[in-house]
């Protein structure tokens, strides 16, 4: 776990003491020593510890690389000084100070930029504490004391370099606003200081959070995790993380099963311990987003540990973490968490390879102030003494030992985020400086005398602003109104069973909120056998279910119900099921949607086939009754009950039989038209001409009596008359509705399932029941008059045949409305088309079959003597 000093460092010495010295040290002078021989007894401690560098123009650096832990006060005495007992060292920190040193020695060798100008430096380590910044930052700025109150400023520094959390960097913005100093906060990035009207001096090299939020948010999205845990350090940085973070996914469907926060102290809090040991147990929380540093996080770090290599047990997460937290900062090698953090993802603010800066670190020089500075550092990398330490306990540093030798948990050769910031930090001061330089009069210029100018703080803010410049890897580094525009690499860590590590990249989140991933190049935790992980509080809703919220559970707790008639889903854990287009209807499993089928009643099929033979064979048959009347158009048979009226009854028979096609086949405008008019109107006149032969046998009966004057009213214009008049009332009724709102086309898409029916829309329905409830009036009225006059003496007395046929035929229709009613789609055209059928060959039956028989089987019957003799008898 940590690196700790104890022994090594005596308990007396104390950090950042109330007591203002009176002077700060004199800068050092920087001679070739020999390492072997130097004296550290005083110098290699963590009081007042600094790295200064004369310069013609110094850039300040504040560091946060070594951390103390003081000894609690008995409160029995007034304390004199903080005291510690040891301290830990944030190793892989010291790559800032060498960043920096770096940066700041390709610019003063390099002649393109700030030539003949030399930049110092004047680095402090806060040791972690606010009051250490705030002391740092003075003794950056003041070279003595005068009095409490007046200080003088020390005029070369023109910029500083700090941070690694938002406090410090806002605590040193209140100093260095008032002297308009730059400062370059290269650690973390909170958008509510970002306005430049109260922080005008600050600008930070990190990326915004607000794109790391919604990076993190892009990667749940994508990868479907619905139920996640946030764990934070318990300051301003967890509190924005937790609640940026959990209003981003509860408006987006993502819940968020735990959160907790933790600090430094968590380790003594058993509540706090018990809590996140189960929430890290906890099955169904696969993915956990994790925001803080390795000193916050040091309670995770240390239950991890426990569970890995105390424990054996492997606690297979999805880490997703912020850049603040390189959880191999505080590991050592021998206990590095491989299977725990195996696969984990990370946001860290983009980089570029550096190839000079391992040059650099392979050829590092060390002279008496930089050794003097990491020499804490130095000894714990390379288990190393310097003198006058006890020699027989451990070797002696040469200062010579090598960084690349050093393993990954205590030191990278590769430039880190934070590194990397910190270089174009220095870089963009340097172009912003050169560019001051260049706005001078030309002349001085020529003379040499840019060391001698007299350049302010305040005159690098109009450059800095919207500086544009490459750095040495050739990426383009630039400002927009003091923001830095940089985008957060996506990173995979790979680890292996030897105890090392890879940082792979795998996708990004630009400025401009563009979120890549790729997912084949990803490395999962051993515990998902290199699947995708599932991190859901409920297993996914197959296809064709939706989900049902849980009462009283979160949205992303639910249970999976089918789809409804006619809706699909056809995505897993579908929010609502899709209802189908009309012209589509549901598959059997609800997942897909199927094209309809265009249905009508076709002449191909073998119901309209029959239908068809059918109505053209009755028609055929009626027209032979026509000719066998013709033929015998004379006779008594024929000529009873007015033979002219037989014969229209003949023809508007066959039109029935042939009316009966209109139904068959693709509707059109046509016959949408023509069917139910020829229906009412040839219906309509066969009825009416049973009615005038019905009335005219209730006359010729009555004509016969004594002294009656009705014999008037017989002949054939009364029966016209009949026909002509009820046969108008059903046309105009028909023309009416013509004019109105006459049938169209149209296509019923709901009736059938899987079926778009091809039908003929009424227009007006209340007119089309006007049409079949006028023919079933005359029916109704021809049947009620022929039943009352079916015993009337007459030879050839046609009242009976009538009433049988109009009895068949009101019970064709009476079966044919309850047959409608329950019947869809071309079946209730065929319905309506057997009802004309058979109800016309009910009254041709009735009615023509017994004529028929008596002229083609018993012509001695059809005699006008019979006529006779039949009428004398039945008077």
């Amino acid at each position: 776990m940590p690196a700790s000093l104890g022994a090594d460092v005596p308990e007396a010495l104390h950090i950042c003491s109330p007591e203002i010295d009176s002077a700060p040290p004199p800068p050092p002078v920087f001679p070739s020593v020999d390492i072997d021989h130097i004296d550290v007894n005083s110098k290699c401690t963590i009081t007042d510890n600094h790295l200064y560098r004369p310069g013609d123009s110094t850039i300040g650096g504040i560091f946060s690389l070594t951390h103390p832990h003081y000894k609690e006060h008995s409160f029995k005495k007034t304390p004199y000084k903080r005291y510690y007992s040891y301290f830990d060292l944030e190793q892989k920190n010291y790559q800032h100070v060498l960043a920096f040193i770096f940066a700041i020695h390709e610019i003063n060798k390099n002649p393109g930029i700030l030539s003949n100008i030399t930049l110092g430096i004047h680095i402090h380590d806060n040791v972690f504490d606010s009051g250490c910044t705030s002391k740092a930052a003075l003794d950056l700025l003041f070279t003595k004391q005068v009095n409490v109150l007046q200080f003088d400023r020390n005029k070369d520094v023109l910029s500083v370099i700090e941070g690694l959390t938002v406090k410090n960097s806002i605590q040193m913005a209140t100093i260095l606003n008032i002297y308009k100093i730059s400062q370059f906060s290269y650690g973390s990035h909170k958008p509510t200081f970002s306005d430049k009207a109260h922080h005008p001096s600050l600008y930070w090299m990190a990326p915004s959070k607000t794109a790391m939020h919604k990076g993190i948010f892009q990667l749940l999205l994508y990868f479907r995790w619905t139920w996640i845990g946030l764990i934070a350090s318990d300051d301003d940085d967890g509190e924005d993380f937790t609640q940026i973070l959990s209003f981003l996914l509860e408006q987006n469907n993502i819940c968020v099963a735990f959160v907790h926060r933790v600090t430094e102290m968590s380790l003594t809090d058993h509540k706090i311990l018990t809590e996140l040991n189960s929430a890290l147990l906890s099955p169904e929380v696969n993915v956990i987003a994790v925001s803080g540093n390795s000193q916050s996080l040091f309670a995770l770090e240390y239950l991890l540990d426990v569970y890995e290599f105390r424990m054996r047990h492997h606690i297979g997460k999805v880490w997703i973490t912020t850049a603040q937290w390189d959880f191999t900062n505080t590991m050592r090698e021998d206990s590095f968490c491989t299977a725990t953090f195996q696969g984990a993802l990370s946001f860290a603010g983009h980089k570029n390879v550096m190839k000079g800066f391992q040059d650099f670190l392979q050829t590092l020089e060390l002279d008496e102030a930089l050794l003097y500075f990491i020499c804490i550092f130095w000894r714990e990398a390379f288990q190393c003494c310097f003198p006058p330490e006890n020699i027989n306990k451990c070797k002696m540093c040469k200062g010579n030992e090598k960084l690349d030798s050093l393993s990954k948990f205590m030191f990278e050769m590769e430039m880190n985020t934070q590194s990397y910031n910190i270089y174009n930090a220095i870089y963009a001061i340097a172009h912003a400086l050169d560019a001051v330089y260049m706005s001078r009069p030309k002349t001085m210029a020529d003379k040499g005398q840019f060391k001698y100018m007299n350049v302010q703080p305040w005159q690098l803010h109009f450059f800095l602003k919207n500086i544009n410049f490459n750095n040495s890897a050739m990426e383009e580094v630039s400002f927009v109104n003091g923001e830095l525009s940089a985008a957060y690499d996506i990173t995979n860590w790979v680890t292996f069973p030897n105890k090392s590590f890879l940082r792979v990249q795998v996708g990004s989140m630009s400025a401009a909120q563009e979120f890549t991933i790729n997912q084949d190049a990803i490395v999962w935790n051993s515990k998902f056998n290199q699947t995708l992980p599932c991190s859901k509080c409920v297993e996914a809703c197959p296809l064709g279910h939706s989900r049902i919220v849980r009462q009283g559970e979160p949205h992303c707790c639910y249970d999976c119900y089918p789809c409804p008639e006619d809706t699909i889903s056809n995505q897993l854990d579908a929010v609502h099921c899709i209802k189908c287009p009309e012209d589509q209807y549901a598959n059997k499993n609800k997942d897909w949607c199927i094209p309809k089928v265009i249905t009508f009643l076709s002449y191909q099929e073998p119901l309209g086939i029959v239908l068809v033979s059918l109505a053209i064979s009755l028609a055929i048959v009626t027209v032979l009754v026509i000719q066998i009347f013709l033929k015998n158009w004379n006779t008594p048979i024929v000529k009873a009950n007015n033979h002219n009226l037989t014969c229209i009854l003949l023809i508007s028979i066959v039109l029935c039989y042939l009316s009966s096609l209109l139904f068959i086949g693709k509707p059109d405008k046509m016959t949408c038209l023509l069917r139910q008019m020829a229906f009412g109107v040839l219906f309509s006149v066969a009825i009416t001409c049973m009615l005038a032969k019905t009335i005219t046998v209730f006359l010729a009966f009555m004509a016969i009596q004594p002294g009656n004057k009705m014999r008037k009213w017989l002949g054939t214009k009364m029966a016209y008359s009949i026909v002509l008049s009820f046969s108008f009332i059903q046309l105009g009724i028909c023309i009416t509705w013509l004019s109105t709102s006459p049938p169209f086309p149209d296509v019923d898409m709901n009736s059938q399932a899987g079926l778009i029916i091809m039908e003929c829309n009424e227009g007006s329905i209340t007119m089309f029941y006007c049409v079949v409830g006028y023919v079933a009036f005359l029916a109704i009225i021809s049947f009620t008059l022929a039943f009352s006059a079916r015993n009337l003496p007459d030879a050839f007395n046609e009242t009976k045949f009538i009433t049988f046929s109009m009895l068949v035929f009101c019970s064709v229709w009476i079966s044919f409305l309850a047959a409608y009613l329950s019947t869809k789609g071309k079946n209730t055209v065929a319905v309506e088309v057997f009802a004309i059928l058979a109800s016309n060959t009910g009254i041709l039956a009735c009615i023509f079959l017994p004529k028929c028989y008596i002229i083609l089987l018993k012509p001695d019957l059809n005699s006008k003597h019979l006529v006779i003799d039949k009428r004398n008898y039945s008077i």
